[in-house]
């Protein structure tokens, strides 16, 4: 950190059946167009004696004028909660899940492919399609 940072959480709530705690967070960074989510990880990790690689944030907007950024934060309890509920638009983020690369084209006619099949034969099409577009 080149200049101090404050980190404030509140609405800190226990979310037992998600099994996280999630929070409203607070930076204060004057001097500074904004803060790394990085490094947001690593100081609510310490703040909540968590693993930063269990630490989510997300939705961080700075303020009119700068200096001051809000964001919201989701700290899982374990990895397996953390990949069973976390959306994998964010685990890819985290490096937690690797995105699979297909091509744009690939993926549409796999999907043009399964909306022309009805009836219980659907999941089978897609299947196929799939199978077919990652042989490609």
């Amino acid at each position: 950190m080149s200049e101090a940072v404050v980190v404030k959480t509140r609405k800190f709530k226990r979310n037992p059946l998600l099994s996280r705690r999630q929070m409203v967070v607070d930076i204060i960074h004057p001097g500074r167009a904004n803060v790394a989510k990085s490094e947001l990880q690593e100081v609510i990790g310490q703040m909540h004696k968590a693993d930063s690689k269990l630490v989510m944030v997300f939705g961080c907007r700075t303020k009119f004028g700068g200096g001051r950024s809000t964001g919201f934060c989701l700290i899982y309890d374990n990895e397996e909660a953390c990949v069973k509920f976390e959306p994998k638009y964010r685990l890819v983020r985290n490096g937690m899940f690797d995105q699979k690369e297909g091509s744009r084209k690939a993926m549409k006619e796999a999907k043009n492919k399964g909306k022309k099949v009805r009836g219980t034969g659907r999941a089978i099409a897609k299947h196929k399609a799939k199978r077919a577009a990652q042989a490609d």
